[in-house]
């Protein structure tokens, strides 16, 4: 579904990424492990054109989207959880929602398939969004993401500043689009809670890709771990 190739991306004059390549197969989670500042999010940054990679190729479904604008990624079903949710704060979630839909070759959500999800979404629908807590905001967050039909979905810190149980529900939430055949990327600094929800792994130091395998050798594997991510 994913294909990134050779990929080298830049901030200005600054290097971030180093000829990183991994891929994502339909229905399949990999998670993208390293500590801060070592190109997870810039490496979600170039898979959607926010910042573009300088070199390298990225394929998604098949179709070369190096070099597409962002709203075009989108469009073909590309689907963001930012890890600050960027929610529009003085919009409803029922508007939050509404103005996400849209439909690509991919399956299509309904808004009742989100209040099964989240159960707590469907008495949000009339708050203005900036009465949230961060639980609440990443629950329209992930729903936003799902009615835009993707079939690939980017995960950005998804567990970030949220407490143990919705951290929990998040990560069930990635095990049900795996099971409903979705692709997901997801970036996590709580290594474990990916790991445990992951097929494969790929661990980033520096702009470049150090390790490959999959997650159950990870969680196997403490002296791995402990070497690779510090955990």
């Amino acid at each position: 579904m994913l294909e990134i190739r050779n990929v080298n991306t830049f901030y200005g004059e600054t290097q971030a990424l180093f000829d990183v390549s991994l891929d994502v197969g339909a229905g399949e989670v990999l998670a993208v492990l390293g500590a801060n500042g070592v190109g997870k999010t810039t490496a979600i940054r170039t898979i959607l054109g926010l910042t573009p990679a300088r070199s390298g190729e990225i394929r998604f479904d098949g179709t070369d989207i190096t070099r597409l604008n962002t709203h075009d990624i989108a469009r073909r079903g590309v689907g963001w959880v930012p890890d600050d949710r960027r929610i529009f704060p003085t919009l409803s979630v029922a508007q939050n929602l509404a103005i996400a839909r849209k439909t690509t070759r991919f399956r299509s959500w309904r808004l009742d398939e989100m209040f099964e999800i989240f159960s707590a979404l469907e008495h949000l629908m009339g708050r203005d969004a900036e009465n949230l807590s961060g639980g609440e905001m990443q629950m329209v967050a992930i729903s936003r993401a799902l009615l835009g039909s993707p079939g690939l979905v980017l995960f950005d810190e998804p567990s970030q500043g949220l407490a143990p149980k919705i951290v929990q529900d998040v990560m069930k939430t990635i095990r049900r689009l795996k099971n409903e055949g979705l692709s997901v990327l997801v970036v996590e600094q709580n290594a474990l809670a990916a790991l445990e929800v992951a097929d494969r792994a790929v661990v980033l130091d520096r702009g470049r890709v150090v390790h490959r395998g999959t997650a159950a050798e990870l969680i196997r594997d403490e002296n791995l771990r402990r070497n690779l991510i510090g955990i």
